[in-house]
């Protein structure tokens, strides 16, 4: 075979330098295309609270962080939960197995919203208090006073006013703590409303149950 001429060699050096320019185009290519799956990678993982690889610290969508509350009371299994942030009560409640069928669940403010270290506490229902409201609503007597005590988690406003120290703003005000609260587990909470002194305690102790 003979020796290329000049203008062999030059077109054969054009097509090289074609081939080049587009091998780089391509691999430019294939690396630009690689670049989002790199992204998504990188942004999955979210640490968890001070660095501890559990995983159980979870953010929603509006940013707030799980809340921790203490299920008691008329449940089925009753202990410390964690729900995420916006939970309510009744989210609290499913999560400890649900109401049993003595709890007075109705007493408790199923739709407040949850907050961390809050304890949910739902009552049971006590024997006879219904029947001796409803005997008292059926003769219009709202005065008279229940047999027996009345259950804190239950009483309406007007059953609270029977108790001596105890008008229709105080009875609101227990009304509100007890909503609040998600119930009431004992009377001594009530010392931390506004308006109610040794003296009404004292009436209260004698006149109501948890």
């Amino acid at each position: 075979m003979g020796s290329l001429s000049r203008s062999q060699l030059i077109v054969y050096g054009a097509v090289a330098v074609v081939l080049l320019l587009v091998g780089a185009r391509w691999v430019r290519s294939g690396d630009a295309q690689g670049e989002p799956a790199g992204d998504v990678a990188y942004s999955g993982p979210v640490a968890s609270a001070g660095g501890e690889a559990t995983g159980t610290l979870a953010v929603d969508a509006e940013g707030g962080a799980d809340v921790v509350v203490d299920v008691a009371g008329a449940v089925v299994n009753p202990g410390v939960y964690r729900l995420p942030a916006g939970s309510r009560v009744n989210d609290a409640v499913q999560r400890a197995g649900g109401a049993t069928a003595r709890a007075e669940i109705e007493a408790i403010n199923r739709a407040a919203r949850l907050t961390d270290g809050q304890q949910v506490i739902v009552p049971e229902r006590v024997a006879g208090a219904a029947g001796s409201v409803a005997s008292a609503a059926a003769v219009g007597d709202a005065t008279a006073e229940a047999t027996g005590p009345i259950s804190i988690g239950t009483a309406s406003p007007e059953e609270l006013d029977t108790i001596e120290g105890i008008g229709p703003v105080t009875a609101q005000k227990i009304l509100e703590y007890r909503d609040q609260h998600g119930g009431i587990a004992s009377i001594e909470q009530l010392d931390e409303i506004d308006g109610i002194g040794p003296a009404t305690m004292e009436a209260l102790r004698s006149r109501l149950q948890p």
